[in-house]
């Protein structure tokens, strides 16, 4: 699995890109017919503090899944985006063993 991460409109972060390389790899581990990720982090200007964005975009066989997370750190962002991920490909590989 191929793994692309963009920061948007702020600074790279080597610990980010590492942490979310190894979660990401972990999935890949599990569900082996991911073909590439892409990842964005984003930062918002918001009033309530919650403008740190974690976008994951997963190309796998069929149609791509993809999770979005606005929290107030981009660690949890990316933790949540990419437990929001595992239920969809949980759910997508019981469609496949199915049919």
């Amino acid at each position: 699995m191929t793994i692309n991460i963009q920061y948007v409109k702020m600074l790279t972060s080597d610990s980010m890109t590492e942490i979310v390389t190894k979660k990401l790899n972990k999935l890949g581990n599990k569900y082996d017919w991911i073909i590439n990720a892409n990842v964005f982090f984003k930062l918002e200007n918001d009033a309530a503090g919650v403008g740190n964005i974690c976008e994951i975009e997963l190309s796998i066989p069929g149609p791509k899944i993809f999770a979005s997370s606005k929290e107030k750190n981009f660690e949890l962002a990316a933790k949540n985006t990419i437990s929001d991920l595992e239920k969809q490909l949980s759910k997508r590989k019981a469609s496949l063993i199915q049919h």
